[in-house]
């Protein structure tokens, strides 16, 4: 292959998304960043970066930005990278099926559209990189983030039989599942509960103000975040191995719970994880 490699980075307005687009420029791939609102591509445009707007909810949008990306590199998209993506806190008695379903039409059905568009592309060239940025959630559950955790399961389920069924195209498709990152996502989270919880009247009005404190920073600190390059780094190993790994963990805390849930009997697994809540 020559010429330069091209890839798609979503949800790049901070965090994760903002790192990897500037960090993958850097290491000398042509990044299309995309984000969700025209004052979010000030900031990666300064920096030569072409980035695209793009809503996971909005189909159109999808459709775009894979019409622009091909006609700028004539079709050559070497690698994916789904990022894009907000957390619902809340009990599950609690969330209405619409806050549930807006939750599954960003996390899963908007990453699946843009992943199956893409696809056909990498066919055609016998080659191609599919990175879904999951989550620990999508292998252990987590009170309270029950509509996330779903979301995130669902993306585990379809990742890694698109995997199966990709075998021999010369396409890999990885996951990688962090823990505690330092982003913006718990701002996010904070104001979804806030705007789709009724915190006052629920069975878990009590619980809600521990979490809250948790999401609004006056909790205490997880003294295992890690920064976003944490994430990039295994990315990295996901685009450019010759076999990329199926799964990629990212952070002590979503390593040591894999572990668990490998090794304890469920019941007892359940319980070791409402204890660490």
């Amino acid at each position: 292959m020559t010429g330069q490699k091209t890839i798609i980075v979503t949800g790049c307005s901070s965090g994760i998304g903002a790192y990897a687009a500037r960090a993958l420029k850097k290491d000398g791939w042509r990044v299309f960043a995309t984000v969700r609102r025209e004052e979010d591509r000030e900031a990666l445009r300064a920096e030569d970066i072409e980035t695209l707007l793009m809503d996971y909810t909005d189909g159109d949008s999808i459709a775009a930005v894979v019409e622009e990306v091909t006609r700028a590199t004539e079709g050559r998209v070497d690698a994916l990278f789904n990022n894009g993506a907000y957390g619902q806190p809340g009990a599950v008695e609690d969330l209405s099926t619409d806050v549930l379903r807006q939750q599954f039409e960003t996390n899963v059905f908007g990453w699946h559209d843009l992943t199956r568009r893409i696809i056909p592309l990498m066919r055609a060239r016998g080659t191609g990189r599919i990175v879904q940025c999951s989550s620990i959630l999508g292998i252990v559950p987590y009170r309270y983030r029950g509509a996330y955790t779903a979301s995130k399961f669902a993306i585990e389920g379809l990742s890694v039989t698109l995997r199966m069924e990709l075998d021999g195209s010369g396409i890999h498709v990885s996951l990688i599942e962090p823990g505690p990152i330092d982003t913006r996502f718990t701002a996010n989270a904070l104001k979804k509960i806030e705007e789709n919880i009724d915190l006052k009247n629920s069975a878990h009005a009590k619980e809600y103000k521990r979490q809250l404190a948790r999401l609004d920073g006056s909790g205490p600190v997880n003294r295992h975040k890690l920064g976003p390059e944490a994430v990039y780094d295994v990315l990295r190993h996901a685009l450019t191995a010759k076999r990329p790994r199926p799964h990629y963990l990212v952070t002590r805390p979503a390593k040591q719970g894999a572990l668990l849930k490998r090794l304890l009997p469920a019941d007892l697994f359940y319980r070791a994880m409402r204890a660490l809540d």
